[in-house]
């Protein structure tokens, strides 16, 4: 293969973004979270702050559809695109700098709804990372040093947001097995496990 993709679907307090760290750390490539956000700002002309205040947030009132018009007859210039609301604009920059990062280098991506931007590419494996909700209250309550309820709260607040997201302006379902080529409950085999398990899997593909 030549540009191997992985992309990280996780929720939160999972660990997710560590696994994808340590995965891109292996194999020696790029992993794009925030980082993606940057790029997607520099290509548009939309200042950073833009892309923070909308990441990985939800619409309401907006149909995909649209979005994928813009994307295939015009782009950036067109009357649609401009006269888009300002979260739409964010998607579909975030949407055209995954899939030209990955046209030019292997790597890991997070988020985003990078596995369905990157749906016709054969050579992207999709990951979600998951973990029992004590485990992952555990351990947002000693990274972010907040009381247990607090972090459950923190915790179910932003799965919430992240799954109202990916549904909005995906055909799939966060978190549904079915969305993804590989789960794993990080909870049960630890962060170096993870990468282990989606490096074996990998080297399956295309075997059988």
């Amino acid at each position: 293969m030549d540009h191997p993709i992985y992309t990280i679907g996780r929720e939160f307090g999972s660990g997710g973004k560590d696994v994808g760290v340590a995965l891109a750390r292996r194999l020696g490539v790029k992993c794009y979270d925030k980082e993606l956000l940057a790029e997607a700002a520099k290509q548009s002309g939309f200042c950073a702050e833009i892309f923070e205040n909308h990441d990985e947030k939800p619409t309401s009132s907006f149909l995909y559809s649209l979005v994928m018009d813009t994307y295939s007859f015009g782009g950036y210039s067109s009357a649609p695109f401009l006269d888009m609301p300002l979260n739409h604009k964010v998607f579909l920059a975030q949407f055209d700098a995954i899939k030209k990062i990955a046209q030019k280098e292997s790597c890991v991506m997070v988020g985003r709804c990078a596995d369905y931007a990157l749906a016709d590419n054969p050579e992207c494996l999709n990951v979600f990372i998951h973990a029992d909700l004590d485990y992952r209250i555990q351990r947002i309550s000693r990274k972010l040093n907040l009381p247990s309820n607090k972090a459950k709260d923190q915790i179910q607040k932003t799965d919430k947001q992240r799954a109202s997201y990916y549904n909005y302006y995906t055909s799939k379902k966060w978190g549904n097995a079915k969305s993804y080529h590989l789960t794993i409950n990080s909870g049960q085999i630890g962060i170096e496990g993870c990468v282990d398990l989606i490096l074996a899997y990998r080297e399956h593909m295309g075997k059988h």
